[in-house]
């Protein structure tokens, strides 16, 4: 039986890991800073009186996009003053992607954590970038990874200078236009002695199945969020946006906003019972 703990960290007042459970949420892509803010605000109000610690995520760039043509978000230069923006007047810790190595510095000066996405979970520059700007590292473990395979993962990071890191599950390839979640990768990666984490929009992806586009099974997002905390994680990855049917990006399995409260108030009581 796994039984080790995971490690914890703080991202400036929020802790991650130690016992409790971490909300990282926002939009898939940055929209305006209005859309940024309201979300935002709602989120933080619900994890705060679910008393779940809460970081804003949005890209202000999806460069791994299936057509040509899709929305990517307004850019490095547009978006970070939009990040800095939400930072401070909502008062949470800011999550964002980075996508080459030239990225991190920049995005450090604004984001409280650089995230590496999935499909560049192995690449070594971009690793050693992000553990060199001295922000915490959140890892997308890439949908073709077995839970093990993130171990090579901690060291590039580590022995780049980054002791404060979190592994996302966010589901694995089965077959064309599929993922499916193994939930002993959960422990498995919870035993390499960092806080892991649970992505449930994009663990219900269906990668380009949807004619240019990405589908989902969003009917899917509470039971597997649910499985995930009653398993056993430190945080949850949720992208949430007013009016998924007319998102920028990821629009088939953003969780509707309206929904985020229930959702995270079912999660509020299985993680109650679960919590050592």
């Amino acid at each position: 039986m796994l039984t080790a703990t995971p490690g914890s960290f703080r991202i400036g007042a929020v802790p991650v890991g130690d016992g409790g459970l971490t909300v990282i949420a926002g939009p898939c892509v940055i929209e305006s800073l209005e859309m940024c803010l309201g979300v935002a605000h709602q989120a933080q109000d619900v994890c705060r009186e679910l008393g779940f610690g809460y970081l804003f995520k949005a890209s202000f760039d999806k460069a791994n996009r299936t057509s040509l043509g899709s929305r990517r978000g307004p850019g490095l230069e547009a978006g970070l003053p939009i990040l800095a923006a939400v930072r401070e007047e909502v008062g949470a810790p800011v999550l964002t992607d980075i996508h080459l190595p030239e990225q991190a510095e920049p995005v450090a000066a604004v984001a409280d954590v650089l995230q590496i996405p999935a499909f560049l979970s192995r690449q070594t520059d971009l690793l050693v970038a992000a553990a060199r700007s001295g922000k915490p590292v959140n890892v997308k473990k890439a949908q073709f990874m077995a839970p093990w395979d993130t171990r090579p993962v901690i060291d590039k990071l580590i022995q780049s200078g980054c002791s404060d890191l979190l592994l996302t599950e966010r589901g694995v390839s089965f077959g064309y236009n599929t993922l499916v979640v193994d939930f002993r990768s959960l422990p498995i990666m919870r035993s390499f002695g960092h806080p892991v984490c649970f992505d449930v929009t994009h663990s219900m992806q269906q990668p380009g199945s949807a004619g240019g586009q990405s589908g989902a099974t969003r009917e899917y997002a509470g039971h597997l969020a649910r499985a995930a905390v009653a398993v056993g994680v430190d945080a949850l990855f949720i992208e949430t946006h007013p009016q998924p049917e007319s998102a920028w990006s990821d629009s088939a399995a953003q969780l509707p906003l309206s929904e985020l409260r229930p959702l995270l108030e079912q999660v509020a009581a299985i993680q109650a019972a679960v919590r050592p």
